[in-house]
């Protein structure tokens, strides 16, 4: 078996009587793209954010890049990099100043920062523009800069919280074969995304319901379990039952 990047096993998040994480088992392996599914309130950000040292466990563990989310959320934070669907970026501060920046913030040394910039200017194609502030580029562009800083650090996972939120179809597939070279590379990848073609560009993906995991598998396996000829169509099912009734709950 490859070597697993996460390993959860009946992780569970409360807040008083209600329960936001509900006992979710999964892996992800190294070097996969694995795509984190559930509909707004199905619980992914609660998950992620046990998964990044960021928030205890009420029962429940993990390990991520080989450490433990209850004892080592400083550790775990050092080998992650981490994107939002707001690009995490400074609008004010150059291109070049955000690299810089972020540098800085991963404790890299002045001649690591100065070799990563120019090599991440020089691979983007950005070198032009590096004085530009980032509010004045492309939202394309601000996007695949974004990506590149969360790998700034050469970490060993990177989550993507809905990553191309609001970007065109182009950019997006565009975006989607950055993250394929990241996967190549040896970098895993835990990507959440509303977009269910996207699902499709996953090795594997696991699908929350209200706090739990209903399905996990390579979308093929998937689809032929369910009988269904996409995965916007899978997901609809679970997340809407028969009955027509959303999901009881409001997660996180």
């Amino acid at each position: 078996m490859a070597d697993l990047a996460i390993q959860a096993n009946r992780l569970t998040r409360t807040f008083g009587s209600f329960t936001a994480v509900d006992h979710i088992t999964f892996d992800v392996r190294s070097g996969e793209v694995f795509g984190f599914l559930g509909a707004n309130g199905a619980g992914k950000t609660t998950a992620i954010r046990m998964l990044t040292g960021l928030l205890a466990p009420s029962d429940g563990d993990a390990t991520v890049a080989g450490h433990d989310v209850r004892r080592e959320g400083e550790a775990i934070k050092r080998d992650i990099g981490y994107m939002s669907q707001r690009f995490s970026l400074y609008d004010d501060l150059t291109v070049r100043e955000n690299i810089q920046l972020y540098g800085g913030i991963y404790d890299l040394s002045g001649a690591e920062i100065r070799e990563r910039t120019q090599r991440m200017l020089a691979r983007l194609g950005l070198e032009r523009i590096e004085r530009e502030p980032v509010h004045a580029i492309p939202l394309g562009w601000k996007q695949k800069l974004a990506l590149s800083v969360a790998l700034l650090h050469e970490p060993r996972i990177v989550f993507l919280d809905e990553p191309t939120s609001g970007v065109d179809p182009i950019t997006r597939r565009q975006f989607w074969e950055l993250i394929y070279e990241t996967a190549h590379a040896g970098t895993t990848v835990l990507v959440t995304t509303h977009y269910m073609d996207e699902a499709e560009y996953c090795d594997r993906i696991s699908i929350m319901v209200a706090g739990r995991i209903d399905a996990m598998g390579t979308p093929a396996e998937l689809k032929e379990q369910a009988g269904v000829d996409s995965i916007d169509e899978l997901f609809v099912r679970l997340a809407r039952p028969a009955n027509g009734s959303p999901p009881a709950g409001d997660r996180a």
